[in-house]
């Protein structure tokens, strides 16, 4: 649903050239604490949803000349649906409920504002021969996320279930819930840990300097709990192979607690820091995206309970960063 219309009052900003009035109001928004992004500006100024006093619509070119009052509507985006598209997918196993797949770094999970397409489930309609309508969605999604579980970020790659079956897409969003899952990632990170093995455990919660990343808040009532056990399965030159363990699921879990550990995962633009030494340099490169993987995946079979554990084979990026690196 369309938010609430929104009113800003401008003004041209003494000695400067008079702004764009699109520009002018990206900028008001941030000033007032506003969530109004360029593509929900883009959209209202399409609609006619921008307009003055009068209610004349006004031009996203339109000068900001002299004091004027500005009504927002907002409109709410086209609903996305996704379709088949016959992409690259590495299948670890299918039956006739559900399908593991080693998702590729680089592709999204599923349609989404950016990538309306090339995306997880786009490949997975392909392979099933089906229309999304045909797989189900859980509550609170919509038709562009069909058999959709769990998410990995668009630059991870690994281990990923897909449910066919209702009944499978039910048994495993519960799972998922309850953390009743094996879950393990092969990450590297920046420098050299100064221990073995750690648990993490923290609050999570939005960054409040940087509203894309989440930070490590202090855990109390009505914050959510990040778990992520660490251990040290390599330690190369400037840089230590870690597997990471979840014990909770939370939005950039992994990339939160290894940056609040001052390790950041390699190639990690979001969380990480550029570093100085040329020969990490090259490998970030090389590699192409934050060094994550999910390597290994295991649960019990929504509808037969067998117990299920599959493993997605490292990237020849990373094999290729450990005899660089190798010490």
């Amino acid at each position: 649903m369309p938010g609430a219309r929104l009113t800003f009052d401008l003004a041209p900003v003494e000695g400067q050239k008079p702004q764009r009035l699109d520009q002018a109001l990206v900028g008001a928004a941030v000033e007032a604490g506003v969530e109004l992004n360029r593509a929900q500006l883009g959209r209202a100024f399409g609609h006619g949803q921008v307009t003055d006093q009068s209610g004349a619509p006004l031009k996203a070119s339109a000068k900001v000349k002299g004091p004027l009052r500005v009504f927002v509507q907002p409109v709410a985006p086209e609903p996305l649906r996704a379709v088949a598209q016959a992409l690259p997918l590495s299948v670890l196993y299918e039956d006739e409920h559900l399908l593991v797949v080693d998702k590729a770094a680089g592709m999204p999970v599923h349609p989404g504002p950016g990538h309306p397409d090339g995306t997880l489930v786009n490949a997975v309609l392909h392979h099933f021969g089906v229309e999304a309508e045909e797989l189900p969605t859980l509550d609170g999604n919509d038709v562009a996320r069909p058999g959709i579980v769990h998410r990995l970020d668009k630059d991870t790659s690994g281990a990923m279930v897909v449910a066919r079956t209702e009944p499978a897409q039910t048994a495993l969003a519960l799972s998922f819930r309850a953390h009743s899952l094996e879950r393990s990632y092969l990450g590297i990170v920046m420098g050299t840990l100064p221990f073995d093995a750690r648990a993490v455990v923290s609050g999570h919660a939005r960054d409040p300097n940087d509203r894309r990343r989440f930070a490590p808040v202090a855990r109390g009532e009505g914050v959510r709990e990040a778990k992520t056990h660490l251990r040290v399965e390599r330690r190369l030159r400037g840089a230590t192979l870690v597997r990471f363990t979840l014990h909770t699921g939370r939005t950039h879990q992994i990339r939160m607690h290894a940056r609040a550990l001052g390790h950041p995962i390699l190639g990690d633009e979001l969380y990480g820091y550029r570093p100085r030494n040329d020969e990490i340099a090259g490998v970030i490169r090389n590699i192409g995206r934050q060094a994550l993987h999910a390597q290994m995946l295991g649960f019990a079979h929504p509808v037969t309970g067998e117990a299920l554990r599959f493993e997605a084979p490292l990237p020849e990026s990373f094999t290729e960063a450990f005899d660089t690196l190798a010490l």
